[in-house]
């Protein structure tokens, strides 16, 4: 295995990594953003909205921009635009700028989702062996960070635009110096017309199969600690553990997702994984106890967890390109990222909250029944039995 490839590797890591200490960073401040600005619970929401309709706007766009110059070039001037789209957000002194930096941080962090990924996809195929699930662990190593790093900013008082502003200048300058780990994608890939043509069908199955799994993540991101306390009766403690529990879970199921591919494969993977999200998100909303649910969070984590990888790992071999395929599937899937809590609040105004999260079983069962319309082989590019090199093995 040569340096040059391994420093890819690495690099594409740490760029998930960075990008999930980044975006997690300004989600645990958002309390100290609302008293910095004495926003409302419903303005807030507007800033999360213009910050994911930024990504998707970025992210419908990027399939010619892809297929034209690729990853290396898309990573090396999104990653550092993300950086300072933070900052941004950091220093907006009132609410229309801070919509403005929001949507700026959004749009640069939307080519930088889908660009990581495909330099994911780049470097999975160069070493022949599947490695996105641990690269997604990077993500969840990064928010994790991002939480403990935001507790211990709240603990020393620290204010919302020094935190932010300290990650954000700490991020710009590593932004900048990945790139120079980056893979080129193949010449085939930089001159196909994959981004002005329609997908093959299974990158838009793989973009519904996302599209659940993401509504499954952001149900849970914005309603589980509403949930555990109005309709289980936790305290506001205990409520707040439930999604660290989850993202335990997913960091577990991700850093071991890779050798469960090599064995199992997507197709049976993914049936698994839809199964166990909808049984035991079943199990969080028939808990006796909110203790209970708790810890059933911990597994639906660790069913949802590898969904996403396996989608965009497999969407990266569908065409001669990654890049366009890849953003393809992420737009559809960050869709449902941004549908689902809505959804969950319409319904929980008409029925009730209980009731409404009962669609996170509903994309469950959904997940494993679109897995099995999927091809029973795997492209040869990502082949799931691994290449035995020496030199890899020692990689």
């Amino acid at each position: 295995m040569t340096r040059e490839l391994r420093s890819a590797r690495y690099g594409a890591v740490l760029t998930f990594v960075l990008a999930g200490l980044m975006v997690g960073t300004m989600t645990v401040r958002i309390p100290a953003l609302t008293d910095k600005l004495g926003l409302t619970e419903a303005t807030v929401g507007a800033v999360l909205l213009v910050w994911g309709l930024g990504a998707l706007v970025t992210m419908q766009s990027m399939r010619r921009v892809m297929a034209r110059v690729g990853s290396r070039a898309v990573l090396r001037a999104g990653g550092p635009l993300t950086a300072l789209g933070l900052l941004g957000v950091a220093v907006a002194p009132d609410l229309p700028l801070l919509l403005v930096a929001v949507a700026l941080f959004g749009m640069a962090f939307g080519t930088v989702d889908v660009a990581m990924n495909a330099q994911g996809s780049a470097v999975e195929q160069a070493y022949k062996r599947p490695l996105m699930n641990g690269m997604h662990a990077g993500w969840c190593v990064g928010a994790i960070s991002a939480g403990g790093l935001g507790s211990l900013a709240i603990a020393a008082d620290l204010p919302f635009t020094l935190h932010v502003t300290l990650i954000a200048l700490v991020s710009l300058p590593v932004m900048v110096l990945l790139g120079r780990t980056y893979l080129p994608e193949p010449p085939a890939a930089a001159t196909s017309t994959t981004g002005r043509r329609r997908m093959p069908p299974i990158v838009y199955l793989l973009g519904a199969i996302m599209f659940f799994a993401f509504m499954v993540e952001g149900t849970v991101a914005d309603w589980n600690g509403l949930y555990m306390r109005d309709e289980l009766g936790a305290p506001e403690a205990l409520a707040a553990l439930g999604y660290p529990v989850f993202e335990t879970g997913m960091l577990i199921a991700r850093l071991t997702g890779d050798r469960l591919r090599v064995r199992f494969g997507v197709r049976g993977m993914l049936t698994v994984s839809g199964v166990a999200t909808a049984g035991f998100f079943a199990v969080v909303l028939l808990a006796p106890a909110a203790l209970v649910a708790v810890a059933a969070m911990f597994f639906v984590g660790l069913g949802v967890a590898t969904i996403s990888p396996l989608t965009l790992s497999l969407a990266g071999t569908a065409t001669d390109a990654p890049g366009p395929a890849i953003a393809q599937a992420g737009a559809m899937g960050y869709a449902g990222l941004l549908l689902g809590p809505v959804v969950i609040g319409f319904l929980s105004d008409a029925t009730s909250l209980r009731t409404a999260l009962g669609i996170g079983v509903v994309l469950g069962v959904l997940i494993a029944l679109a897995a099995r319309l999927l091809p029973r082989s795997e492209p040869a590019q990502v082949s799931p039995l691994p290449v035995r090199e020496p030199a890899q093995a020692a990689a």
